[in-house]
């Protein structure tokens, strides 16, 4: 591997676990322990459990860190309150997606939890606009984060966790709390469509609290699996679903870009609304075929060209190949026919309702 790699501090874990690792958004990260598929059952049946310390986490404080928010972020914060999360989206001056990203609101100020490729971009578009009153700060390496999830996954967690019960806790919430006797942030969020939780603690406890997840039940995942996951209950991936040079509307996010406030790129936001997208991301199932659609497969309608798949790969769950890619408007319902050239071959797919999955509860 490259020397310029960075490297999470459960990186021994990973490699004498079995872990398969790969480059990932200039990280050396497991892409899979036992196997995709098998990860993937893991999490739908019962608990898995994926090291997600790559991603940024950047501490936004002082009197006026709720108002530089809400000029930035796409959702509106006003909603939180202290102990909630929200799903939101950094947008440029287009209504592009710089990225997408989770708020936490605190007693005091605001966590983002962002991409991990993104980071570096992120704090650069915040730092330009940050007021005086407001205070920034990339605390991402002092900290780690895993994500537990699956529907067994907050009972596997009660016996370990002090201070709060992980079973009565709402989607979208978090609180302080010790897991395994480390001091944690216990939010129930994450990005696999099931009940779970995203655990955020100091970097030199992290093998610690992870080493208690697996002793407890929980099947170590990697990369591939939560692919297949997010893939399935259509969540976007940035870098290749959404970019800064993807709508937010067209994307299918406008119910994370509030109308009642300006922030940038809202007024872009507000003419494609009133005019109306050109093009959507769709969800697409090859229920006929026994192929998968791989990211740059161009999308056909009656022979010609109509858009590309930005994900795809073989959904274990639903046993057969699924993406996401963009259409125009007018072949965005479900159910539309549409082909997807695979290596030349031209094959038959469907537009789906999202999400591809319906099992999970968060």
């Amino acid at each position: 591997m490259p020397d310029e790699l960075q490297r999470t501090p459960l990186y021994g874990r990973h490699a004498e676990s079995g872990g398969r690792l790969v480059p990932f958004a200039g990280w050396e990260m497991p892409v899979q322990y036992r196997g995709v598929i098998d990860e993937v059952r893991a999490v739908r049946t019962a608990a898995g459990i994926f090291d997600v310390s790559h991603m940024g986490q950047l501490q936004v404080g002082g009197r006026a860190a709720h108002a530089f928010l809400q000029s930035v972020l796409s959702n509106e914060l006003d909603r939180l309150t202290p102990g909630q999360a929200q799903y939101t989206l950094l947008t440029n001056e287009r209504g592009g997606i710089v990225d997408d990203l989770i708020a936490y609101r605190r007693e005091a100020g605001y966590l983002l939890v962002v991409n991990a490729g993104n980071r570096a971009i992120d704090m650069a578009h915040l730092t330009e606009r940050c007021p005086e009153g407001a205070t920034l700060v990339d605390e991402s390496d002092a900290h780690g984060m895993l994500a537990l999830q699956g529907p067994a996954s907050l009972s596997l967690l009660a016996p370990l966790c002090e201070g709060i019960d992980p079973l009565e806790a709402a989607a979208f919430t978090f609180a302080e709390a010790r897991v395994a006797g480390v001091s944690c942030t216990v939010a129930r969020t994450g990005y696999t469509g099931e009940p779970g939780v995203e655990l955020i603690c100091p970097a030199t406890e992290l093998v610690a609290l992870w080493d208690a997840l697996v002793e407890a039940g929980a099947v170590p995942c990697g990369l591939g699996a939560r692919d297949a996951l997010r893939l399935e209950v259509c969540y976007p991936l940035h870098g290749n679903d959404i970019t800064q040079d993807t709508n937010a509307i067209e994307a299918g996010l406008g119910w994370v870009c509030a109308t009642g406030k300006s922030y940038v790129g809202s007024d872009a936001l507000a003419r494609t609304r009133a005019e109306g997208p050109r093009r959507k991301l769709v969800a697409l199932r090859m229920d006929e075929e026994r192929a998968v659609p791989r990211p740059g497969c161009p999308l056909l309608d009656a022979g010609e060209v109509v858009g590309e798949v930005t994900s795809g790969t073989f959904s274990p769950t639903l046993e057969r190949g699924i993406g996401l890619g963009y259409v125009p408007s007018g072949l965005a319902d479900p159910d539309t026919a549409i082909a997807v050239d695979v290596r030349g071959r031209t094959l038959p797919a469907h537009t789906a309702r999202k999400p591809l999955y319906v099992g999970g509860s968060d």
